[in-house]
């Protein structure tokens, strides 16, 4: 008796004969331990280790060990830190004022409009003022005088490069530069000048108007500055003086001067008087200008004072120095940043970033650029580069000095010298595209760019080439200098609220934002202040989490403050991490945290701290093993906790991470711990869970070993064993012992049943001992091939060889082994009772009384291992032959002799030169192979027995052919039939297996048919006809169609005993049909089974008349519309059609009888035959007539009108066929067509003689509906008489005479139906007509208007369809490389439409 089997399933088995691919299987199909349903979610099959440790660590600790996700958005994270810069805004966002106020003079500067902070905050107004503050908030100066409002609004501002000088320009072209020094008038003012001061060569500049976009100053100089205005004009100006006189040096460097003047926008924008046209946007137009700046580094570019400047098409890069001149320029591309037609053609900014030296450790730190005096940073210089942007594009190019050798000879001399020549050039640096269009830019670093959008404010990083880090902003907040020009109609206000480039500036890593009600500063956290703020906040664990990911590199944003060096950096961050590990326990243990806030509420409540004492030793442990460094996390920690009476917590954080094995050494005395804290709680699950996913050098042995003993915890005892003391016999032992105490609990309940005369029951207690027992399988597979258990991982070679050799030794040991060796060894007994008598080889005997099955699976995987090649002691031989030694002895039951049987069988073809097993043995095993009756195993035995054949060659073929027959081994049956040419065994050995599906059993029966006809000179043999008569009764369970084709292929002879065999009844007629049908019917579209199509070769010619008369009859029966086909698809000289007609007609298929006289040739006798069937049919209806109106029942007329009307069908089909060719002269065709029409009417007159006034209701409707349908039947065969009046042969007036002179007069409606009858037929007549006049009207209208689309197109001339050659196929008009057409490209074009190169030309042409 057995309880349970859980190690294998037959589908898994390597015994079976569909075994899986993968060899590796048994450790993942190991039992659960005895403990297993503790389990919290975890597997019950703890078996397989790498399983077990994911849906452990997942389902226990997720909750607790999950990191928090650093790649937080930025709505959940601080990006930037921004402060509102009050008093500044205070006095610039003044509100409306009263009337007293301004009366007392208090400020109104005027709406702010431009922002310029480089060294000093300068703001200017709409009022033309401009406000200067230092960074102190402190206010400096008020630029610009009560005159100072009709110079229009600032609409630029620029600082110098050492803060004494600014610049600004205004909406009316007016430039103005103060000193700050004397900052109460202007050092300078240029004012616009008009196109007539222009022409006449007197004043270049800005004309009057022209509202000034860009402002800046030429590197180092106060009095040198370059402007640039909304229509594309861009100037230097050099406004120095000569004898303390101003001498101002003006000079174009970008634009065209308008034809006329520009109009002048009113100031008085609350006028209502004066209407202004909305102007349109300038075709010319400068989108942004900045000259380059000084950076901290001297670089040959600074000589040459650059400038760029930007426009909708194309970016242009100028030098001033040593003469003025275009150095290159970059177009735009097409749709470059958005469509050329929309509004991000006129959107673009840009922004220099100069030479500076960078120190070593960083790209990203903050560059200051000072005066030129100041010392500059040792490091690399850097490139200048610009980024400037259309659209929602960005672009970045380096510009530096190519310097190259040029000969110049001296005019006066004649001398040639070599002299170095500089030249501006530029590389590509990088391109981006945002998701809107970028309305400002300015670098916060290097390597840094600030963008702004509608929608957000941005930080491009452009090693990454990509946004490190971004909020939601709204881009139109701040403040712009031509919003106020939106109310005169100047410019368009979608346009005004998006000009926010001079509202954003940068300086020393400080956001400066010029919004429409404040002004702020912020600052881009590093990563430093972004702990800091978690410190400061008291948070230290996410300040730990944070700085693990800064070390790990998956720390959203960006890494400023941090090294470049990726080993320098992760040294920075480790000692940040180090040392907030240490300030986070020294304050979660402090005593001062113990009575700080806290600690205690308001209501003088304790606060339960438990969820910090967990989250610090969770934080410190991702942490460190993010260093891998675990010093503090197992020495101070781990004694802090200790010491504070909390070490259960400490150790429940750290379990997760080893189950996930995350860290795996841990010192003994914690994990020594951990293991007593579960054996305190009895959870010998978590426990055993946690033994498997330790390190075995860091377990206390003798705990680990005493408390899997005390649990049964097998598995882990097993791990301990192999893993720890390197014992493989030891489990073993121990799980041998389990399989003894099961063997002793099957006998005595064996035992009781016989006593008792009971059925015994299954104890459940027993279960998980049995479960446990059959352990001892996949561990024996894993270590037999050198692997651990459960884990599969490949041990070293060494220990390998050593475990195996120790396995094999004590499994295949003839007699009782004591383990351990030595003294204190213990004999291990097998005996199923105290004191009985080991048998030989004791241990594989009681694995094979255990489980038969399972262990000789494990002993085939372990057969794969090449460790048997070489053994001395155990190989694959040795082992065969003790288990072929066991089942001599006769102990083991029927069905483990069978699998022995089969595990021989199949390895001893796998390998030939290790097995050498004497050809009486493995006779024996092929006899025991096909003598066991369990069908559950058939297929198993079969397959092994194949294997077997393979290598040995039977004796007593015929005995073994019948125990194979007995067996059922239909396969290895079928392969020796068909080799022995044995064809009639080869077909019985199909129809006796009762398994093949019936499709299958016909296309096998089909093949072994056919290949017997080729091997018996193309006749079949007499025994294969022999087998399939006998056999009609397992080939009629298939399709019939198929049946019927099989036979007519190969035994045509077998078609009346196959019919026969259907049996009697109306199933059977109907198989019958489909039979016959198949083999003489015309072809069907697909038969109703298996899809298998319908003869297309003609019908069969091999059925006997009979067969062919009954074909017909039953096709009368069933399909009586269709019987006039088949009578056509049949061959005429293979029907006999004095049957046929007798059949027809029987079976009352009227239609069919008139078409087969009419096909004999005998039309009028065909007729004769319709006209006898017609009055049958028209009496047949006057009686049911006759019968309703006696006795009232209902009658159904159907079947006699549709007889009626095939029969009206096929007449007509006659007449018109007489009437046609040949066949005219032949019969005359008057005579047929009154045969036809006076039977048609006779019927008619028949019917409607029944009729009187006494009539009921019921049967004047059944009248009425029968005669409708007849006179359709009359009206029908004229319009086809019609169809044929151009024949002279049939006079219509003749034959209508002779139709009213052959009808009975004694009638009552004799004249009745001859009118009816003659109107329908003048109404055919005139619809005819009609429909002619109609065709012939459609027709005149198509051809007109087909040829007046003819002459259109021939006065237009012709075009080709494609523009290739009609010969050739080749282009027409031939190009050179750069795409220009060759002189010499000749074409002719045909009036036809044509075209041809003239070489093409054909010659008959």
């Amino acid at each position: 008796m057995k309880l349970a089997r859980p190690f294998l399933h037959p589908t898994v088995s390597r015994l079976r004969s569909y075994t899986p691919q993968a060899s590796r299987s048994p450790s993942n199909l190991s039992g659960a331990t005895s403990h297993s349903q503790l389990f919290d979610g975890v597997s019950p099959s703890p078996s397989h280790f790498s399983s077990l440790s994911r849906v452990s660590s997942m389902s226990n600790i997720h909750s607790s060990t999950a990191p928090k996700d650093p790649a937080a958005s930025g709505q959940e994270r601080e990006i930037f830190k921004w402060t509102e810069l009050q008093t500044i805004t205070h006095d610039i966002f003044v509100k409306k004022q009263s009337k007293a106020a301004a009366l007392l003079g208090s400020k109104n500067w005027g709406a702010p409009t431009v922002l310029a902070a480089n060294g000093l905050i300068c703001i200017g107004t709409n009022e033309g003022k401009i406000c200067v503050y230092d960074f102190k908030q402190t206010f400096k100066h008020i630029l610009g005088g009560d005159s100072s409002a009709m110079l229009g609004a600032v609409t630029s501002l620029s600082l110098s490069h050492d803060h004494t000088f600014v610049a600004s320009g205004h909406s009316t072209g007016h430039i103005q530069l103060f000193d700050l020094k004397r900052p109460d008038t202007p050092a300078r003012s240029i004012p616009p000048t008009s196109i007539a001061v222009v022409a006449s060569g007197r004043k270049e500049g800005h004309l009057q108007g022209s509202r000034i976009v860009s402002i800046g100053f030429i590197a180092g100089r106060h009095t040198a500055i370059v402007s640039a205005d909304e229509h594309g004009l861009a100037f230097f100006h050099s406004l120095g003086k000569v004898l303390f006189v101003e001498a101002s040096d003006i000079l174009r460097i970008l634009g065209k001067y308008p034809v006329d003047d520009i109009p002048a926008t009113p100031r008085d924008v609350g006028s209502l008087d004066k209407v202004v046209d909305r102007r349109r946007k300038p075709r010319y137009t400068v989108l942004s200008m900045m000259p380059l700046p000084l950076g901290t580094s001297p670089h040959p570019t600074d000589a040459y004072h650059v400038i760029a400047l930007l426009t909708p098409t194309k970016l242009v890069v100028v030098g001033l120095k040593p003469t003025p001149k275009t150095w290159f320029k970059c177009p735009r591309e097409l749709d470059e940043g958005g469509s050329w037609k929309s509004k991000s053609k006129w959107r673009g900014t840009m922004a220099w970033f100069p030479s500076v030296q960078l120190s070593s450790t960083s790209k990203t730190e903050t560059i200051v650029v000072t005066n030129k005096n100041s010392k500059a940073v040792n490091g690399t210089p850097t490139t200048p580069v610009l980024a400037y942007t259309w659209g929602n594009v960005l672009r970045l190019i380096r510009v530096t000095e190519s310097r190259v050798k040029q000969t110049i000879r001296s005019s006066k001399t004649g001398k040639a010298n070599e002299i170095e020549v500089g030249t501006i050039v530029y590389e590509t640096a990088g391109k981006w595209t945002a998701k809107d269009d970028i309305l400002s830019i300015q670098w916060l670093n290097a390597n840094q760019i600030i963008v702004v959008t509608v929608t957000m404010l941005g930080v491009y990083e452009i090693d990454q080439s990509m946004l490190i880090d971004q909020i939601p902003f709204d881009g139109l907040t701040l403040a712009s200098p031509t919003l106020s020009s939106t109310v005169n109609g100047a410019v368009s206000y979608n346009d005004a609220v998006t000009d926010i480039a001079h509202s954003v500036r940068v300086y020393k890593g400080k956001i400066f934002l010029l919004r429409r009600d404040r002004v702020e500063v912020g600052t881009l956290l590093t990563w430093a202040d972004r702990i800091l703020s978690f410190v400061q906040a008291g948070d230290f664990l996410s300040a730990i989490d944070l700085t693990r990911s800064y070390y790990l590199n998956i720390a959203p944003g960006n890494r400023n403050g941090l090294p470049d060096d990726p080993q320098l950096c992760k040294e920075v961050i480790g000692r940040k991490m180090h040392e907030l590990m240490l300030a986070s326990s020294r304050y979660a243990f402090s005593e001062e945290r113990m009575t700080d806030g806290t600690h205690i509420t308001p209501d003088g409540r304790g606060v339960d701290r438990t969820s910090l004492f967990e989250g610090l030793v969770t934080t410190c442990c991702r942490a460190c093993v993010a260093l891998d460094d675990f010093e503090f996390l197992f020495e101070d920690l781990f004694q802090q906790y200790e010491d504070s009476g909390i070490l259960s917590i400490y150790l429940r954080q750290l379990e997760p991470f080893m189950l996930n094995n995350e860290i795996r050494e841990v010192p003994p005395r914690i994990t020594q711990c951990l293991i007593a804290l579960h054996d305190e709680n009895d959870r010998p699950d978590h426990a055993e869970r946690l033994i498997w996913h330790i390190d075995p050098a860091c377990l206390d042995i003798n705990q680990a070993i005493q408390l899997c003993e005390k649990h049964h915890l097998y598995d882990a005892l097993i791990y301990v064993y192999t893993r720890a003391l390197r014992d493989y016999v030891a489990p073993v032992v121990k799980l041998l012992g389990l399989i003894r105490r099961v063997q002793f609990y099957r006998k005595s309940q064996i035992e009781a049943a016989e006593y008792s005369a009971m059925s015994p029951h299954a104890d459940s207690s027993m279960e998980p001992v049995i479960l446990n027992a059959y352990k001892i399988y996949p561990y024996l597979a894993n270590v037999l091939s050198g692997l651990t258990y459960p884990s599969e991982i490949p041990l070293s070679e060494e220990e390998a060889f050593q475990a195996k050799k120790d396995v094999y030794t004590f499994l295949f040991f003839g007699r009782s082994s004591v383990w351990p060796p030595g003294e204190g060894g213990k004999l291990i007994l097998t005996s199923d009772e105290e004191g009985g008598v080991e048998p030989t080889y004791p241990y594989a005997r009681q694995l094979l009384l255990f489980d038969s099955e399972a262990f000789l699976h494990s002993l085939d995987v372990a057969f794969e291992d090449s460790h048997l090649n070489d053994a001395q002691n155990i190989n694959r031989l040795v082992v065969v032959r003790i288990l072929l030694e066991i089942v001599s002895s006769g102990d083991l039951e029927a069905e483990d002799v069978t699998f022995v049987n089969i595990f021989v069988a199949r390895n001893v073809p796998k390998y030939p030169q290790f097995l050498q097993i004497a050809p009486s043995t493995l006779h024996s095993i092929l006899i025991g192979l096909a003598e066991d009756p369990d069908p559950n195993t058939r297929e198993d035995r079969q397959l092994a027995t194949e294997y077997l054949l393979s290598v040995y060659n039977p004796h007593e073929s015929e005995r073994i052919i019948e125990l194979f027959g007995i067996a059922k081994f239909y396969r290895i049956l079928r392969s020796w039939h068909r080799h022995d040419h044995r064809w009639s065994s080869l077909l019985s050995t199909y129809f006796d297996d009762t398994e093949l599906r019936p499709s299958e059993l016909l296309e096998k029966v089909d093949e072994v048919l056919t290949i017997s006809t080729h091997t018996n000179q193309g006749a079949i043999p007499t025994e294969i006809v022999t087998t399939l008569f006998q056999s009609l009764s397992h080939l009629l369970k298939a399709n019939v169609a198929s049946i019927a084709s099989l036979l007519d292929k190969h035994a045509p002879s077998l078609h009346e005993q196959a019919l026969e065999a259907f049996g009697d009844g109306v199933e059977a007629d109907q198989r019958r049909f489909a039979y016959l049908r198949h083999l003489l019917g015309p072809p069907q579209a697909e038969q109703e089974e298996y899809n298998i199509p319908s003869r297309h070769s003609g019908p069969a010619l091999h059925l006997s008349a009979h067969l062919r008369q009954l074909f017909i009859d039953l096709e009368c029966r069933y399909r009586p519309d269709e019987v006039i086909q088949v009578l056509k698809y049949l061959p005429a000289d293979t029907l006999e059609w004095s049957g046929v007609l007798n059949v027809c007609e029987s079976n009352r298929v009227y239609d069919a009888v008139i078409w087969a006289i009419n096909f004999q040739g005998d039309a009028q006798g065909a007729l004769e035959k319709a006209n006898l069937f017609q009055k049958r049919l028209s009496l047949e209806i006057v009686d049911q007539l006759n019968s309703l109106a006696s006795s009232g029942l209902s009658c159904d007329f159907n079947q006699q009108l549709n007889l009626m009307e095939a029969i009206g069908r096929i007449g007509i089909a006659i007449c018109l066929e007489r009437s046609r060719g040949n066949s005219a002269t032949e019969v005359p065709l008057e005579d047929i067509w009154f045969k036809l029409l006076s039977a048609e009417i006779n019927s008619i007159q028949v019917i409607a003689g029944c009729k009187s006034p006494e009539s009921t209701e019921p049967v004047c409707k059944a009248m009425d509906s029968t005669l409708a349908t007849l006179r359709s039947l009359v009206q029908a065969s004229l319009s086809a008489l019609i169809s044929i009046t151009s024949t002279r042969a049939v006079s219509f007036p003749r034959l209508f005479k002779r139709l009213v002179n052959c009808a009975p007069a004694s009638t009552g409606t004799h004249y009745t139906e001859f009118r009816t009858i003659l109107t329908s037929m003048l109404e055919s007549y005139r619809s005819e007509g009609d429909m002619l006049v109609m065709t012939k009207h459609l027709i005149d209208r198509d051809l007109y208007d087909g040829f007046a689309d003819i002459v259109r197109e021939r006065v237009k001339g012709w075009a080709p369809s494609r523009s290739l050659c009609t010969r050739c196929r080749k282009p027409l008009l031939a190009r050179d490389a750069t795409s220009k057409l060759l002189p010499d490209s000749q074409i002719i074009v045909s009036r036809i439409g044509t075209i041809y190169h003239t070489a093409c030309l054909p010659s008959e042409n």
